[in-house]
This record gives C-alpha cells, structure tokens and sequence, in this order.
C-alpha cells in the first residue's frame, strides 16, 4: 500500500484551473525537461548554498519544466500515473482560487484514489469558518497552504484566522515550504514573491498553533537543512519527502524521526517511480521502516 501525501490536480497557477482536471489525452508539451534530468539522478544534485546558487541560474527552464508538468494536471493522467507506480491513493492540494477543493471533491467521486484537501481564498472576504466546515462534512481531510502561489505569508492574519477555525477538526496542514519559482517574465515581476517561502515563516505559524499537525511540503526542498533546524524540534511537524535524494531523507529520519516522514511525489509537478525509488535506496532494505514512509504514517494521519 502506498499513499502519496503531497499531489494536485488542475491548473494551480491560472483562474479556472479546474477545468483542466477532466480533459482527455493531455501530454506535456515538452519531451525532455531539467525535472527529468534531476529524477534520473535521484535528486542527488539538490545539497547545499552552491545548488541554490546553480538553481538561480537555471531557474528559468526548471520553471518552464515544471509549467509544462503543471499544464498535464488531469485525472485521467493521475489515474494512468498511479496505476503505472502502485499507488493507491494520492492526497490532492488545492490552490485557491485557481483550484478549490469543490473541484478535487467532485474527482474524488469519480475515482476513489483521490483524497480531497481544503484551502482558504485569500482573494476575497468571506466566512472561513463556515466554508472550512462545509468542506470538512464533504469529506476535506485537510489543508494546503502555499504562501509564494497565493502571495501570503504563512504567519498572517488571514492565515491566523483560517487555522483557528480549523484547528477543532484535529485534521492536517501541509505548506509549500521552501523557496521556489512558477512564473516567468513579467508575470514573475507581478505575482510572485519567492522569499514567502522561507523557512521562518513556516516556524512562526507551526509555534503558535502546537495542537495542529502540520507538514512541512518538500521538507524545504534546498532549504532542507533549515527545516530540520527551525522545525525539527517541533513534534506537530511532520515532512514529505518530495524532490529530496535519499540521502536527505536518511538526515530527515533522523531529526524528524521514522514517524514524521512521509512519501510524496508533488505530482504532476514530480514522478512517482523516481520518487519510490528514492525513498526505498533512503530505507536500505528496512521493509518496516519502507511501509511506515510509504502507508502507515499517512494512513495514521488522514484516519484512513
């Protein structure tokens, strides 16, 4: 049994991005991409401040790379990418307002491996309270923040709110953690702030709300080391280990312990058979420690 706790379906970028979820025979528009490149590698290059510095000068077609995966976000291609890796069921993040969680409930109807979460709409006032409610009785068993994509700090007001309204249904948060890019030219200069995803900021939010099980998306991704410092020590934070090599993933199992790590792919925006592959080198063989990564963490926290 596999469940990939980190995944989305949909346009997460654009408005109406959930109409992209029922189209048929979507390919990405590009053969080969740097994402590929890095999967074959198992992500072995991704370590240190001088792989952030080569990311800045790349950054350009590792952002081309990973619209091009974002535009092949359907359900048909979720269906055919779980199938072909042995998962069971893929825990999708919505991104308001682009994808909201009525669209990934309404996918979830039509094919069972989908397990909707909920998010908040930070474009708009209305009562958080009472939508994150109605989600929650349709079957939201989370929520997703992503502070570059919806150009929110994860220690705002707004934020604030949402999760004190959440909190009493004692069900997960996973954020974007990290700092990382999806648009290019002058749609870069105008919507998005990358430095909203510094680590910092995930720590402000996880200190104040300790009766909430959050997960730190992408365990940081580069910023990886500063997510077992600043958030290791928090036992609400748990990880997953999408875009990270095995070997971070054996440093995260040590700060984080075997009970805080999950597996996740990202897709589409990642591969699922690199993504196993990376976490079975990472267990060397442990089957035990391989079924808590792959199942039972998730399971436990999802109540599945």
């Amino acid at each position: 049994m596999i469940i990939d706790i980190h995944t989305h379906l949909g346009d997460i970028l654009y408005p109406n991005g959930g109409k992209l979820i029922d189209q048929k025979n979507i390919r990405k528009k590009i053969f080969f991409d740097v994402i590929s490149l890095s999967e074959t590698l198992l992500h072995t290059g991704i370590s240190d401040a001088m792989d952030q510095l080569l990311y800045k000068k790349i950054y350009t077609l590792v952002t081309r790379a990973s619209r091009a995966r974002n535009a092949t976000a359907t359900l048909e291609n979720m269906r055919q990418s779980m199938d072909a890796a042995g998962v069971d069921k893929s825990v999708c993040m919505p991104i308001p307002p682009y994808v909201i969680f009525d669209d990934l409930e309404k996918a979830s109807r039509k094919d069972n491996g989908v397990i909707p979460f909920t998010g908040i709409d930070y474009t708009k006032d209305y009562d958080m309270g009472a939508a994150l409610k109605s989600d929650v009785s349709k079957g939201a068993k989370g929520m997703k923040l992503h502070p570059i994509i919806q150009r929110a700090p994860l220690d705002n007001r707004k934020t604030f709110e949402a999760m004190e309204a959440f909190a009493p249904f004692r069900l997960p948060v996973l954020f974007h953690c990290g700092v990382s890019s999806y648009y290019l030219g002058a749609e870069q200069q105008q919507k998005e702030n990358a430095a909203l995803g510094e680590i910092v900021y995930a720590k402000n939010l996880v200190s104040n709300f300790p009766n909430v099980t959050f997960i730190a998306g992408h365990a940081g991704l580069f910023q990886y080391r500063d997510v077992m410092d600043l958030l290791g020590g928090f036992k609400n934070v748990m990880v997953d280990t999408s875009v990270q090599s095995p070997g971070h993933i054996r440093e995260l199992l040590k700060v984080f312990g075997p009970e805080r790590v999950m597996y996740a792919s990202d897709w589409p925006y990642g591969s699922r058979k690199p993504a196993i592959k990376i976490v079975k080198k990472a267990c060397r063989g442990d089957k035990s420690l391989e079924k808590q990564i792959f199942y039972e963490n998730a399971a436990s926290l999802l109540g599945d």
